[in-house]
């Protein structure tokens, strides 16, 4: 199925998690926020959080600096 992450349109297996997607891309879930159609993912729900067919998802990794 295909979604959108960032702009770009890729596809996923049918059944994927926020989480699984994250691990896919080869970010550490810890240090991603997530919008998935204009809400929030709150990180606890990243694992049970199913992606569906269309989703626009919005990523931002956390970078910490000084």
């Amino acid at each position: 199925m295909l979604v959108t992450t960032n702009g770009t349109t890729r596809e996923v297996e049918e059944g994927t998690s926020v989480e699984g997607l994250i691990r896919a891309l080869g970010l550490e879930p810890a240090y991603v926020i997530v919008e998935r159609n204009g809400e929030p993912v709150e990180r606890k729900h990243y694992a049970d959080t199913r992606l569906g067919p269309g989703d626009r998802l919005e990523l931002v990794r956390a970078v910490a600096g000084g």
